[in-house]
């Protein structure tokens, strides 16, 4: 995340200027930067600067601009006009600084390459020439570009990007392990979503907003390995802006790194961090004094950019490969899948057993016994008398049924 501070821009009417002397309309200049139309009309009225990495675009492009004018204004070889051949029009790349160190160990600008110009829009940059006297001869046709894989080019983002996103959610978090994990956890999110991330303007800005979100989550305190602190910085310095940062609450914290740090421009900072421009403006000048009141020599945004860049490019901080974060993703994805089958199994199981084993009709439950008074106690049988049993001997002996039983008799 370093950066040159200052990077020199020209006055608001030389880019104006610039920009004419092209034969650019603010509309392509304005695709070209990835910008609205009227953020390029303020910056030629001067009302507002680029910063950051627009600024270092912003700057390449006009000096590329300048010296193709001093160029067209310089006379052309009587040789190169008399062989007729065409000379190959010069392509604007906008080029992203990143200072001093490995520039993929040390980017700070994370964005992806502007975008190839269109034959259509050289021929507009380009200026008017003259008719030439010869024919010229046929260009040869230029060679196609190597389609990428989604797997190319997911390594591709994950090795420019990462880097730069491990020390600025340190920076956030102070915690080494936790942002290695919100940074490969913020890239297993994006290749999962893949075709979503793929046509997306900033792609790194996509998987920056979800390393912060998981690197900031209320739930992060419970687990047991972020209960106990790291070792902090070895340079005292760096350990005093750290402890200073880290004492800010979260919102104030990721609105000043995102600001004064990545380098984004104000409506970018309200936008990732889901706030309205004014709440993202209080924020930053909250944070910005809160840093000021602990350590007064970062008052000036300038410094503060370059000390926070110090202190997260003096930690060493790693990394997976990509293809480690990719098995990764697809590991987790397929175990979520499998985990939603199981449970759809187990709830269709369970339903049809209830559906099975549940009864049919209607059952009325058996009320409760109650007491029935006035009703002589039943006394149980005792032994027989005389009396008694030659009765039931003589009833044993008669008949039982029949036509005999009815009939009369007499004794």
């Amino acid at each position: 995340m370093t950066r040159s501070p200052g990077t020199p821009l020209p006055p608001p009417k030389a880019r104006r200027r610039l920009r004419e002397s092209a034969s650019l309309t603010q509309a392509q200049l304005a695709d070209r930067m990835g910008v609205t139309r009227a953020t390029v009309r303020t910056w030629e009225s001067g009302r507002r600067t680029p910063r950051g990495r627009r600024r270092e675009a912003y700057a390449e492009l006009l000096k590329t601009l300048a010296e193709e004018e001093s160029a067209a204004a310089e006379p052309a070889p009587e040789a190169e006009a008399e062989s007729g051949a065409q000379p190959a029009p010069v392509p604007v790349v906008v080029a992203v600084r990143t200072g001093p160190g490995s520039p993929a160990e040390a980017a700070d600008s994370l964005v992806l390459p502007a975008k190839a110009l269109s034959a259509e829009e050289r021929q507009e940059a380009e200026p008017e020439r003259e008719p030439e006297r010869e024919p010229t001869p046929e260009p040869k046709a230029e060679p196609k570009p190597v389609a990428l894989t989604p797997a190319q080019a997911f390594d591709a983002l994950y090795e420019f990007g990462t880097p730069a996103l491990v020390r600025q959610t340190f920076l956030l978090t102070g915690r080494r392990e936790l942002a290695r994990e919100s940074v490969e956890r913020a890239f297993q999110t994006a290749w999962e979503n893949w075709p979503e991330v793929a046509r997306d303007r900033d792609p790194v800005g996509w998987v920056r907003a979800v390393a912060y979100e998981y690197a900031l989550s209320p739930w992060q305190r419970f687990r047991p390995r972020n209960r106990h602190p790291e070792p902090p910085p070895a340079d005292p310095g760096d350990r005093t802006l750290l402890n200073t940062l880290l004492r800010l609450p979260p919102r104030h914290r990721r609105t000043l790194l995102l600001y004064d740090g990545v380098g984004l421009d104000l409506p970018e900072t309200a936008a990732e961090t889901e706030a309205s421009t004014p709440a993202t403006a209080n924020r930053l000048l909250n944070a910005r004094r809160a840093m000021a009141d602990r350590l007064p020599e970062l008052a000036d945004p300038e410094v503060l950019h370059r000390r926070l860049a110090e202190v997260a490019s003096n930690e060493r901080l790693r990394a997976a490969k990509p293809p480690t974060v990719r098995v990764g993703s697809e590991r987790r994805a397929r175990f979520w899948t499998r985990a939603a089958i199981a449970f759809t199994v187990a709830l269709i199981g369970t339903t049809a057993l209830a559906l099975r084993t549940a009864p049919t009709h209607y059952e009325p439950p058996v009320s409760p016994g109650e007491t029935v008074r006035g009703v002589p106690p039943k006394v149980a049988p005792g032994a027989l008398s005389d009396e008694e049993l030659e009765l039931r001997q003589k009833l044993r002996d008669q008949m039982q049924d029949g036509p005999e039983r009815l009939t009369p008799r007499l004794e």
